[in-house]
């Protein structure tokens, strides 16, 4: 849907569609190529969209997609419906779930590379909303930046708790574990 969705701006190809995605929506879905394309050739099949290629110098052609009337109906029935609950995926918080049987180096570690992350992520959506761009994308854009701001700040004011429950490297080593 959201393929479709972002088609509702005007036409793109599916690499324009995945730096989007990477770029500026990465704050909603992650989504790569393995699951773009294929989205776009079933939307095609329905006929929900349509695609025209466009030739290239020294590259191959490209496909340009295009929003059926009949997707743009599908797409705003779908964005109609009430909307279901948020969900936030993080491998490094879960991984910080159990800090209390890391080194706390390696605790110290994960926080830094979260930050890191982050800062790259805002610098990013800070540059990648122009006045270009749709308001729903500056919107979106301006909300990822302040999420990860205040991301930033929870853990450089609170990093401390996680640290101090867990382990020195030689609690670790002595540990026999079952």
């Amino acid at each position: 849907m959201l393929c479709l969705g972002f088609l509702t701006f005007g036409d793109c190809t599916g690499y324009e569609i995945k730096k989007s995605f990477q770029e500026r929506l990465s704050l909603l879905y992650n989504a790569g190529y393995g699951s773009i394309y294929p989205s776009l050739n079933k939307l095609y099949e329905e006929g929900l969209v349509t695609w025209r290629e466009e030739a290239q110098t020294n590259r191959p052609d490209k496909k340009i997609y295009s929003i059926t009337p009949e997707g743009r109906a599908c797409f705003e029935e779908y964005i109609q419906r009430t909307p279901g609950e948020d969900h936030f995926r993080s491998e490094a918080l879960t991984t910080l779930m159990f800090s209390h049987l890391l080194p706390k180096e390696h605790v110290s570690n994960v926080l830094d590379q979260i930050v890191a992350t982050y800062q790259e992520k805002i610098q990013l959506l800070s540059h990648g909303c122009d006045m270009k761009s749709a308001v729903s994308e500056q919107f979106l854009c301006g909300f990822g930046v302040k999420v990860r701001e205040a991301a930033i700040d929870y853990i450089n004011q609170n990093r401390h708790l996680l640290e101090k429950c867990a382990q020195d490297e030689t609690d670790v080593q002595n540990d026999e574990f079952i």
